[in-house]
Parts: structure tokens; sequence; C-alpha cells
């Protein structure tokens, strides 16, 4: 992880997260934490990942998404350099729907 993130305030965020367990917890959780804007732009980059990840061009990323092609530069710059985590979160959620 990020040496820049890792602090006792970003782990307890952490670790709050994974408490919930279900759809509606997660719905009130995040209304509660985030603006709706903040919440709208995580949603959106993890849908650039995810059309990013099924290898779709930056003309339908936008379209779909309404993202910037900077925001999708970003992402993409995550998928090709990160820490791997929205390859951890799609490989799950792509194993749950096979089941």
């Amino acid at each position: 992880m990020n040496e820049k993130l890792r602090e006792l305030n970003v782990e307890f965020l952490f670790e709050a997260i994974l408490k919930l367990q279900t759809m509606e917890e997660c719905y009130n959780f995040f209304e509660d934490l985030c603006t709706v804007p903040e919440l709208k732009a995580m949603s959106q980059r993890i849908q650039v990942a995810r059309m990013l990840s099924e290898k779709k061009v930056y003309s339908d990323i936008v379209s779909s998404t309404g993202a910037s092609t900077a925001t999708i530069s970003r992402v993409k710059r995550s998928l090709d350099y990160g820490c791997d985590g929205y390859k951890v979160v799609f490989d799950r959620l792509d194993a749950e729907k096979e089941q």
C-alpha cells in the first residue's frame, strides 16, 4: 500500500467498510460519509476501470459514463501501474457471477 495512505484514520475507514454486510448498509454508510458528487465520482471511476478492463475504447467509455478523458487516463494508469485493487475486486465479482 502507498505509504502516504497508511495512517490510523485511513485504516479505521477501511476497517469500518469491511464491517458492512448488506447493500442497504453500504448505501446508508456511504450516504452519511460522502457527498453526492464524491460518491458519483467514485462510482464513475470504478465503471471506467471495468470498461477499460473489458478493453473498451475511450470514446465508448466517455459516452457511457460521462467521464473525461483525463479521468479515464488516470484510471488506466492505476490499472496498468497500480496495486491491482481493481483487478482483485473485478475477479471476485466475476467469480460470484459464475456461481
